[in-house]
């Protein structure tokens, strides 16, 4: 019974549930806000956990959100005929509906309006988890098309969470990185050279070449915010008794490197089956200090993650 009770996802009862109990259709991220539910994410503790793909979840943003993950991942592909940032993971699967403004944009503005409202300070200090104000969520932004021509797009399309002053930015005069409700990292086709170019100021990073990190100075945390690499292409192969010696070795020396240059490092392509594998590979990489652990399971990965970091009623990360 204790197994079965741990394999099943916790149910809050709160908004964020009850809109992903009534979510339709990808309107309804926005229009389920009103009226605001004022209970919005009450007994959720974020975990290190990324949404990979997200947009394919039964509710792209508020199962991530429910289930407690701090980093969410938009495929975006520019349509030339509406100029807009259609989201899916192929040209096949888009459709005018599901676009980046719809799914994330604007829902993550309303949200952070209605959980800062009438709240007495000046500089936006609430994040989506109201209990964990400090927490920021990031957006990573997987540009499908040519980032050339999409990334500025994207750029425009980020204007009411900065208008809002939602976005976590880098101010060159200042110590570091300046903290706000949402870091915005751009990945894919999204080309460095154009997140680089403000030296002065920049509210949106780069996901650096975490198997590249060491030859190459380059990436740092006033460009950069996470360091990612698929699983496979780092360490190769890994076999359902394993990790190796070897490949634990590669996968350690990248997450030291990343975190030595200040960015938050994450494995993507992790092997979900055998299931045991999968775990011994979370557990792995969580006692070698990810960043922010990448699944595709988020209720199975936050559960986990949880029960992994409590120990004797303590919380330990």
């Amino acid at each position: 019974m204790a197994l079965v009770d741990n394999l099943i996802p916790p149910v809050h009862a709160n908004g964020l549930q009850r809109i992903r109990d009534s979510w339709k259709k990808p309107s309804d991220s926005i229009t389920a806000l009103s009226p605001w539910p004022k209970d919005f994410s009450q007994g959720i503790t974020p975990v290190r956990c990324h949404s990979h793909n997200d947009y394919w979840r039964k509710v792209p943003l508020f199962d991530a959100l429910t289930a407690g993950c701090v980093g969410v991942e938009a495929d975006v592909w520019l349509d030339k005929t509406s100029n807009d940032l259609l989201v899916g993971h192929r040209k096949s699967s888009l459709s005018a509906d599901r676009t980046l403004q719809s799914l994330y944009i604007k829902p993550l503005t309303t949200i952070l309006t209605r959980i800062n409202q009438d709240a007495n300070f000046s500089v936006p200090k609430s994040g989506v988890f109201e209990t964990f104000p400090n927490v920021s969520l990031t957006l990573l932004i997987d540009v499908k098309t040519d980032g050339h021509t999409t990334w500025p797009v994207v750029m425009d399309q980020l204007a009411p969470l900065r208008a809002g002053g939602w976005l976590s930015y880098w101010n060159r005069t200042g110590d570091g990185l300046a903290w706000r409700p949402i870091i915005v990292v751009g990945t894919g086709n999204t080309p460095f050279e154009l997140i680089n170019a403000d030296a002065e100021y920049r509210d949106v990073f780069f996901d650096a070449p975490l198997d590249k990190l060491a030859d190459n100075a380059s990436f740092t945390a006033n460009n950069s915010y996470y360091a990612s690499v698929s699983l496979k292409k780092a360490a190769g192969t890994i076999w359902p008794w394993g990790p190796s010696r070897r490949q634990k070795e590669t996968m350690k020396r990248m997450i030291d490197t990343a975190a030595a240059r200040g960015l938050v490092s994450r494995f993507w392509d992790i092997p979900g089956w055998p299931v045991n594998l999968r775990t011994k590979l979370w557990q792995f990489l969580m006692e070698s200090g990810i960043g922010i652990l990448n699944v595709d399971e988020v209720f199975e990965a936050t559960q986990w993650i949880r029960g992994w970091c409590t120990v004797a009623g303590r919380v330990l990360c």
